[in-house]
């Protein structure tokens, strides 16, 4: 019995803390749960921690606290990578880019610009942001050398839409809008960014009803991963590296935050802490593009963090 109760408590870890290592994180309930794996990790430490102590107590209860460490230990393995930052990049030109869902198109413009202000990006990606919001951040970013495009005119609802800002720095730049994921993502390409690829990209959200399309949205962003041409992906992947559909979708790629050591600052949602919220916002890279520095930024008005990355490109 004490075995029994011990790989039913087990079981029931794993099955919380684990379930994308059987594909099960594809589906509800688990596509939601698993993007708090790292939490949950941590829960478990501490239960293991007083499954030790009882068992000072009582010693025959020694094997919960032990099949709890086993589970806990391969979500460990699985979340800490992420805090360990990767050779610095040499050499390369650097390319800054910055990314905020501005909910629904409520973030605060003026708030948003001085952010833009402050960190001078190449390039912004701001999903959830469609013609009405790009018609009022656009006057506000003008002034700073930037110029606007979104993937939807301004009749359509923001949050169905990208925008995407570019710097004067990079010249004539093509737009291109892509209509093969539930919200229309934007790419720029030419100008100073040469063949080099960026998107502007948003996935609908793992609830129950959309569970499918999430999928099939984030499945879209291999072909940019796996292409032979140079890109950058940035926005709002309503997924963390504890994804399997995530993972597999951007294979070929660098993550930004994972990359310099910063795979566990959460981006959503902004009332909670940095260290409790699971990172959903990312940049992805193929093309020898490596990143030097990322970070999170607060703009009011939005339930997500602004990411900005600084990349290295060879």
């Amino acid at each position: 019995m004490r075995w029994g109760f011990a790989l039913f408590l087990g079981a029931a870890a794993a099955l919380a803390t684990l379930p994308d290592l059987v594909g099960l994180d594809a589906h509800s309930p688990f596509a939601q749960v698993i993007a708090f794996r790292p939490l949950m990790v941590a829960a478990l430490g501490v239960l293991v921690v007083v499954g030790l102590l009882i068992t000072l107590a009582a010693r025959r209860f020694w094997p919960v606290p032990v099949v709890l460490a086993l589970v806990a230990l391969v979500g460990a393995a699985m979340v800490l990578p992420r805090t360990a930052a990767g050779p610095a990049p040499t050499g390369g030109t650097p390319l800054k880019v910055l990314a905020l869902n501005v909910y629904e198109g409520n973030a605060d413009t003026q708030s948003l610009a001085a952010l833009v202000a402050a960190e001078n990006p190449d390039v912004v990606s701001i999903p959830e942001a469609g013609g009405r919001y790009e018609s009022e951040i656009a006057p506000l970013l003008e002034p700073l050398g930037y110029r606007t495009a979104s993937s939807v005119d301004r009749w359509d609802r923001d949050v169905t839409g990208n925008t995407v800002a570019w710097s004067d720095r990079l010249g004539d730049v093509r737009t291109r809008i892509g209509k093969d994921v539930r919200f229309d993502y934007i790419e720029i390409t030419g100008g100073g960014l040469g063949n080099l690829r960026f998107v502007a990209f948003h996935s609908v959200a793992p609830v129950p009803r959309s569970v499918g399309q999430w999928r099939s949205d984030l499945e879209t962003v291999a072909k940019w991963c796996s292409g032979t041409s140079p890109a950058i992906v940035a926005g709002d992947f309503n997924a963390s590296l504890d994804h399997s559909v995530f993972r597999n979708a951007i294979q070929g790629c660098g993550d930004a935050g994972s990359q310099t050591g910063n795979g566990l600052a959460g981006t959503w949602p902004t009332w909670a802490p940095s260290w409790l919220g699971p990172q959903i916002d990312h940049i992805v890279y193929n093309g020898g593009i490596a990143a030097e520095s990322f970070g999170t930024r607060l703009v009011p008005g939005t339930d997500h963090r602004a990411i900005v990355a600084t990349l290295r490109l060879p």
